[in-house]
């Protein structure tokens, strides 16, 4: 649930208030408006279909590196709003529910797909009136795992639960009004009785929408992956895992020496997410291209840094980066090895080229192909309710 508002390099106070009262804030870039279908039925067309007993999305046997201290800080959950089977549920019906954009031709599913572990193919995808937005869609797995708890990739949302109503209100992705999508959410069953069991009470709200969507989107948890079944027969991550290749384990002491201080930070072996924002060396321009969270705190040194998504599932979401400009994990992993341009804020770990061989690239990819999870990515439980 990405939008589209950003700018580009160092901002003055002055240009950056000028950019937020124009209509939309800022315009996607030319050549990425290109006029796009719908890619579902509306979902007055389609049927709502809900199992009897609700899915469990409160109660998951995690495994356990997942329930380490180290593991368990990670978790962004506000006391205010746990994640319940009833509240999440509500949260997957709303956020495939078309009715939620102005024309009711998209929903927050249309670019968050589960069978790509909720990111979309397209670079730049599109909105309700078939406009694109300027950046990629993050992936969603595993969210409820960024500690700052800040969200999108300039990090403009300071909660999960402010995150969730941006895009319904963004003039590119779906183009509605928060007090309409609340007067047509009361009128239409069964959000009425889903609210209730949600909260307690049928009144809908626009923090009840939120948080709904937050419960629902920290439920997005992979955790069954083939590394997280290694992890299970092991005693420390850094030992070999029985069950991976002579090559994926290659990959995995690779990563562990070279990518695992960004990628693995504060001594945790579950969650493969950076835990801050960081500049990783696409470009060296500072004005001209897209300022990242620069562009939403104004200073110097947080131009051209962004939010990473967790790398769970990476084999399934390109195009990779902010703008989606790599389109496989092999041209990631180049782009570390040999690619990385100087900018005034690249990260530390990245001013020296890591060189990687032939041989170290195909094993880190490897590697973080046994975080791929085909349970997560096919269950049922996060699926379109709408048939």
């Amino acid at each position: 649930m990405k939008a589209h508002l950003r700018g580009g390099g160092v901002l003055s106070l002055a240009l950056f208030t000028l950019a937020l009262l124009l209509p939309g804030g800022w315009a996607a870039p030319p050549g990425k408006d290109a006029e796009a279908k719908a890619p579902v039925k509306p979902s007055s067309e389609r049927k709502l279909s809900l199992p009897q007993t609700p899915y469990p999305y409160a109660d998951v046997d995690l495994p356990a590196h997942f329930k380490s201290a180290a593991a368990l800080r990670f978790d962004n959950t506000p006391r205010d709003n746990p994640v319940t089977d009833a509240g999440a549920t509500l949260g997957r019906v709303l956020f495939y529910d078309t009715r939620l954009s102005a024309n009711n031709t998209v929903a927050c599913g249309s670019c968050h797909k589960q069978e790509l572990s909720f990111t979309v193919a397209e670079r730049f995808p599109a909105g309700f009136e078939g406009k694109r937005v300027d950046r990629n869609s993050m992936g969603l797995v595993n969210i409820r795992y960024y500690p700052r708890g800040r969200f999108f990739w300039d990090e403009r949302a300071a909660t999960l639960e402010e995150q969730a109503l941006m895009p319904i209100v963004n003039k590119i992705e779906m183009g509605n009004d928060l007090d309409r999508v609340v007067a047509l959410l009361t009128k239409t069953d069964p959000y009425p009785e889903l609210f209730r069991k949600a909260f307690g009470a049928s009144e809908i709200t626009k923090e009840r929408v939120g948080k709904a969507l937050a419960q629902w989107l920290r439920s997005l948890v992979s955790y069954q992956s083939k590394y997280d079944e290694g992890m299970n027969q092991v005693l420390t991550v850094r030992e070999d895992f029985p069950n991976f290749t002579a090559e994926e384990n290659r990959g995995k002491r690779l990563f562990l020496a070279r990518c695992a201080s960004c990628h693995m930070p504060n001594g945790q072996s579950a969650h493969f997410i950076m835990n801050r924002p960081r500049n990783n060396g696409l470009d060296s321009d500072v004005v001209h291209t897209d300022g990242g969270v620069g562009d939403i705190t104004l200073r110097r040194g947080d131009v051209g840094t962004f939010k990473s998504p967790s790398l769970r599932n990476v084999e399934f979401t390109a195009p990779y980066m902010h703008d989606g400009r790599l389109e496989s994990l092999e041209k990631v992993v180049e782009h570390y090895s040999k690619e990385i341009k100087q900018h005034p804020n690249l990260g530390g770990q990245l001013r020296r080229r890591l060189n990687f061989s032939d041989g170290e690239k195909a094993a880190l990819v490897a590697f973080m192909k046994t975080l791929s999870d085909r349970k997560f990515i096919t269950d049922p439980k996060f699926s379109d309710p709408f048939q």
